[in-house]
């Protein structure tokens, strides 16, 4: 067993940089979990934002601090959201160690200035996707959020009634709702617009979709060639003749549809294009369009992420970030993702210590001792050196 300890462990919480960003990587509950295991931890003033003024910080026994510099000048290990700036990369200690949502594959740039400061960095990303490692995958909370706001989008763009009606003035037909891609997302996207009365059906190209979009009570729509599942259960990329048939078959579903939801991500790539600009032009008048793969460049091929545009009398909705627009609750979620990993960190005698053989601590390392361990993120540095 490689067993490494960590710097001295002061945990810091800055508040996030990222335009937009409302979320925070410890909630006051979290922290106060933290201060009674014996930890110390610092939250900049304002990192809670809206949702956790700084009052119920310094309840749960938090050091506030004013401003990053001071903040960061705190760390042994710092706890973020989404990934620093550069900025932010140089105020880090050399030595510490950051935990965030890095995105490593496509930020060779930061996977490169993290190394440069020798910053132990873990990216929640990288995750192995095996039952043990479930309670810290934070892609899969934060995608629950987005599913849920995304159907939530849909019901309010689209200028009719979701459930079917009897009223005195008539019968209201229930509006018709198609989902590409049956992850988190899509699945929580599926459930919610259920809740609301739509009727739904789901398309993935992975086989163990099926089960799980009919137990929410949609339909599953079948493509009959191979389904394409890669490792980790992400989708992978499909073959040109796959995707051909693939939106021969969901254009004819488009066009009956009022409402299209569009939830599929590869890891490092750009999201696929699952409605082209004809399967667009064929839909009815009036129907919407809801891409959450936006910040990836969208399945739509009319997308202008962050935009809400409308194209041969489609809305097409292309929000970003939408977990930032329900801090309250994302945030609670990825502070428990955080915490279950601080757990693994935790040795018998309750100090942090790393275990290099285990196969979450060793799967979510981005750069150790100043060199970039993580297969993916050491491909990118050296395509970009290159």
């Amino acid at each position: 067993m490689l067993l490494v300890p960590l710097p001295e462990v002061k945990i810091a919480v800055p508040r996030e940089t990222t335009p937009g960003e409302a979320r925070v990587a410890l909630t006051p509950a979290a922290v106060g979990r933290l201060v009674t295991a014996g930890h110390q931890v610092y939250v900049e003033a304002g990192a809670g934002g809206e949702a956790f003024p700084d009052s119920l910080y310094k309840d749960a026994k938090a050091e506030l601090v004013k401003g990053a510099k001071a903040t960061y000048g705190h760390a042994g290990m710092v706890l973020k959201v989404r990934k620093p700036d550069t900025a932010e990369v140089g105020l880090i200690p050399q030595g510490a160690a950051l935990i965030a949502l890095l995105q490593p594959l496509i930020s060779p740039d930061l996977v490169k200035a993290l190394a440069k400061r020798k910053i132990l960095s873990f990216s929640l990303e990288a995750i192995p996707r095996i039952t043990r490692a479930q309670s810290m995958d934070a892609l899969s909370s934060q995608a629950t959020v987005a599913g849920y706001k995304a159907a939530l989008i849909a019901a309010d763009s689209l200028g009719k009634l979701f459930p079917m009606l009897m009223t005195a003035a008539g019968t209201v037909t229930p509006a018709r709702i198609l989902v590409l891609g049956a992850g988190v997302a899509g699945l929580q996207a599926i459930a919610t617009c259920r809740r609301l009365g739509g009727v739904v059906e789901a398309f993935d190209v992975r086989a163990a979709a099926k089960e799980e979009v009919k137990s929410l009570g949609a339909n599953f729509i079948e493509l009959e060639l191979e389904t394409q599942e890669g490792s980790g259960g992400y989708a992978k990329e499909q073959s040109e003749d796959f995707l051909r048939r693939q939106r021969e078959l969901l254009g004819k579903h488009a066009a009956q549809a009022d409402v299209v939801i569009t939830t599929a991500l590869i890891q490092g790539r750009p999201a696929p294009i699952l409605l082209t600009k004809e399967m667009v032009m064929g839909m009815k008048p009036g129907s919407v369009v809801v891409d959450i793969a936006a910040e990836a460049g969208g399945n739509c091929e009319l997308t202008e992420p962050g935009q809400t545009v409308v194209r041969h009398d489609v809305k097409i909705v292309s929000p970003l970030n939408l977990p930032s627009g329900m801090a309250e609750h994302s945030s609670q979620l990825f502070a428990r993702n955080v915490q279950a990993l601080l757990e693994l960190f935790v040795d018998e005698e309750g100090k942090l210590q790393l275990d290099f053989d285990d196969e979450i601590v060793s799967g979510a390392c981005i750069v150790r001792d100043g060199e970039v361990v993580h297969p993916g993120a050491k491909a990118a540095v050296e395509a970009l050196a290159a």
